[in-house]
């Protein structure tokens, strides 16, 4: 699969409306906070993963997630942005039961300790939302 190259702004673009849709409010968030101190590395942020990777046909929503939320929980090092996903995750369709199935799938290739620290961030994420 081979994913034309776009104009910039088309390409910003497809990556806000990406942003939104997976994201929603907290990818916003997470944006806004880059824009006084890496104002560029905000754009690149919605440009690559979303305008290029999370808009790319051959996967749909649910299963990028599924993707990220396993990835994120086998790193073990980044908490702040599996919580991120894991509120994706539930914005594209996965249920809480999926979500904990996927990180306790992680102890068998990264270890119980990475996958209590993804539990422990989706008891987070749940909990939140459930407020």
């Amino acid at each position: 699969m081979t994913q034309q190259l776009s104009d910039p702004r088309e390409r910003f673009e497809r990556g806000l409306r990406a942003l939104a849709a997976i994201d929603g409010e907290a990818g916003h968030k997470v944006v806004d906070a880059l824009a006084d101190i890496a104002p560029d590395f905000a754009r690149y942020l919605i440009e690559f993963p979303f305008g290029d990777i999370y808009s790319r046909p051959g996967l749909d929503l649910r299963a990028r997630e599924i993707a990220t939320i396993a990835a994120l929980t086998a790193m073990g090092n980044a908490v702040p942005q599996l919580k991120v996903h894991i509120e994706a995750g539930l914005n594209v369709g996965l249920s809480r039961d999926e979500v904990t199935e996927i990180i306790m799938q992680m102890a068998v290739y990264a270890g119980f300790p990475a996958a209590l620290n993804g539990l422990f961030a989706a008891k987070e994420v749940f909990a939140a939302r459930s407020q």
